[in-house]
């Protein structure tokens, strides 16, 4: 019988219900959620709570269309009450962004009503359009117009928990190296989820209702990111049930790359088979569309070889959230044994080793 948690107790899919004590603690949700026909996706939707600040949340939202346009908002706005209409904490929110816990770790709910900065992935690109909650940094917003934008998505889980757990009952025994990654994931636990969903989205007045994949992340944890050195991170459900998802570091100068962070899970429909991803597509091209991001993930019953291509992109050049490396958050068609489908990819890197094609 398959573990639908991962190991972690179903309550933990709640939230806090209060402020935690910890001032570094994050509660933080997320989704990547992609148009079942690749015309629009919601590159990383996100709150951000932190103990420190515990009555303000950042939040950011993101669309991206598959024309280039991209609608953005990044803000720091008033805490909702974690305790929902079911009386449980089941509510993480912050003025129009609101996530909602249906039924732990298989039923979620997310909507948006509020407005956002209106650009295009080539403006991302070229600098001229970087919307951030952290005062004075960001860019090309004079002028540039601000869109109504209001959303709502029910999300039903169809992959188990691919978890990763870093409480301090876990850490014993790792290297200062090992400690260190997990720093980077979060010394706390995440878990992560591919979904079914459908909703509407409005955006100037224009109402469409659609249907769509994605990915749903939940952590508590608490992230000291001074070793975050990069990242490669993709997920995708196909049509027949399977899934893949992967998260890696690139190698350290010297180091041997069969001893990075390398985590990898591949959902037959059936079985969860835990790997490693071989030939990581790394952010070394920035470009809007159309970069060649395969990959092969490498699990005790066989390699399994996942074509993808880039669409629907965002980028945050000089990202502040990732030591201003460059930072690519947007959806992959991707191609598996004759299969079509629409996933995440989240990925950074120092602008020095990146080349710009655009």
């Amino acid at each position: 019988m398959t573990d639908w948690n991962g190991g972690l107790p179903s309550e933990i899919d709640y939230m806090f219900p209060e402020r935690p004590s910890d001032p570094e603690m994050r509660e933080s949700a997320s989704v990547w959620i992609f148009e079942e026909n690749g015309k629009f996706a919601l590159p990383r939707v996100g709150i951000e709570a932190q103990g420190a600040v515990w009555d303000t949340h950042r939040y950011d939202m993101n669309v991206a269309f598959a024309n280039g346009r991209v609608l953005r908002e990044s803000a720091v706005g008033r805490s909702q009450s974690p305790i929902g209409p079911s009386g449980k904490p089941d509510t993480l929110g912050s003025d129009g962004l609101t996530f909602r816990c249906i039924e732990p770790f298989r039923r979620w709910a997310v909507s948006y009503d509020g407005e956002a900065w209106e650009g295009t992935v080539e403006e991302q690109i070229r600098s001229e359009f970087g919307a951030y909650a952290d005062a004075g940094r960001s860019k090309g917003l004079e002028g540039r117009a601000r869109v109504p934008v209001a959303w709502a998505v029910e999300l039903e889980m169809v992959t188990p928990a691919w978890v990763q757990d870093y409480r301090v009952e876990k850490l014993a025994g790792m290297t200062e190296r090992e400690r260190a990654d997990a720093g980077s994931m979060g010394y706390g636990w995440r878990t992560e989820h591919c979904f079914r969903g459908s909703g509407e989205l409005t955006v100037a007045g224009e109402i469409q209702a659609f249907n769509c994949f994605g990915s749903r992340i939940r952590r508590q944890s608490v992230r000291p990111m001074g070793a975050f050195r990069g990242h490669a991170w993709m997920e995708a459900l196909f049509p027949d049930g399977r899934a893949f998802g992967f998260i890696t570091y690139p190698p350290m100068p010297g180091e041997d790359p069969e001893d990075t962070y390398n985590n990898a899970y591949v959902w037959t429909g059936k079985k969860f088979l835990t790997g490693k991803v071989r030939n990581a597509p790394f952010l070394r091209r920035v470009m809007p569309r159309g970069d060649d991001v395969s990959c092969s993930i490498e699990t005790a019953e066989g390699t399994f070889h996942i074509a993808g291509e880039t669409v629907n992109a965002t980028f945050h050049m000089g990202n502040p959230g990732v030591n201003g490396f460059n930072n690519q958050q947007g959806g992959v068609k991707f191609t598996w044994d004759g299969q079509t489908t629409y996933g995440m990819i989240e990925r950074s890197s120092p602008a020095e080793v990146c080349t710009v094609l655009i």
